[in-house]
């Protein structure tokens, strides 16, 4: 089994190269179409994914609380149950992040000039030079604002790539063999079965942390753990027993949740 990422820069060729690589090694392409399908049956409204997908929040953002962060959970929740497949084509998203701890996943960045990017969008989207120039700037802005963001991460940082590509001399169809030579390398390790309990156990982890979120409890003073499947461990403290409850009822409620072991403390004043 081949889990990959691949990171582009917006206009670039990482999608064309992505398709190339999962129909050569038979396996799920997950693009940003899918994944945004994924986002919106967990609840996610397309407006909020157009809003937050690899952005930054900005300044009227601060006034939704905590919705930025909610979006991320449930992202890296998807991320995370997607990968646990152990096979399949990831698309950004944060991905090569998320999955860095994993000696199993193969993270490339493709890299395409600005010239080749304006070049793209004026053959394939009819854009004038002049609007797919500042369209480059702004996408490559807002990407690098939502891995500083969400990640605390440079996303140009190589040391989170096992390869990096250049398709200023390599078309698609040479890249993209490129990768699917390298993934069949016998160094890239098959997801054990361990890892990907891991995956389904970081799954389940943001999922919980979201509804609690989405509830308006304060995660600064909450502790959401998941050690083995299914159970999920609840510690921190509240300031009322109501407020505790509610935090119990709304883990319950969360699909995947067999058994809640809770340790929250109510300490008042806090």
């Amino acid at each position: 089994m081949t889990l990959i990422t691949i990171t582009q820069n917006f206009g670039g060729d990482g999608t064309a190269i992505a398709r190339k690589v999962a129909d050569g090694l038979g396996i799920e392409l997950f693009d940003d179409r899918k994944l945004q399908a994924l986002l919106q049956v967990r609840g996610i409204p397309s407006a909020e994914i157009g809003r937050f997908d690899e952005k930054a929040p900005g300044f009227l953002d601060q006034f939704m609380g905590s919705r930025p962060q909610v979006f991320l959970d449930i992202l890296e929740s998807v991320i995370y149950e997607v990968a646990r497949k152990g096979e399949g084509v990831i698309i950004g998203h944060g991905s090569q992040m998320l999955l860095r701890n994993f000696g199993c996943a193969f993270h490339v960045r493709v890299f395409s000039s600005d010239q080749r990017r304006v070049d793209n969008m004026v053959a394939q989207q009819g854009l004038s030079r002049e609007a797919a120039v500042k369209l480059t700037r702004k996408r490559d802005q807002e990407q690098s604002g939502f891995f500083n963001f969400a990640f605390h991460l440079d996303i140009n940082d190589p040391s989170l790539y096992d390869l990096i590509v250049h398709t200023e001399k390599l078309d698609v169809d040479t890249a993209a063999g490129l990768i699917i030579q390298a993934a069949g390398s016998e160094c890239l390790r098959t997801c054990s079965l361990k890892a990907l309990e891991a995956m389904e156990r970081l799954a389940l982890e943001k999922k919980v942390h979201a509804a609690l979120l989405e509830r308006d409890m304060d995660m600064n003073t909450i502790i959401v753990e998941v050690p083995e499947k299914g159970t999920v461990q609840v510690y921190g403290i509240s300031q009322n027993l109501d407020d505790v409850q509610k935090i119990e009822a709304a883990v319950r409620r969360v699909p995947g949740v067999s058994k809640l072991v809770s340790g929250i403390s109510v300490v008042t004043g806090v």
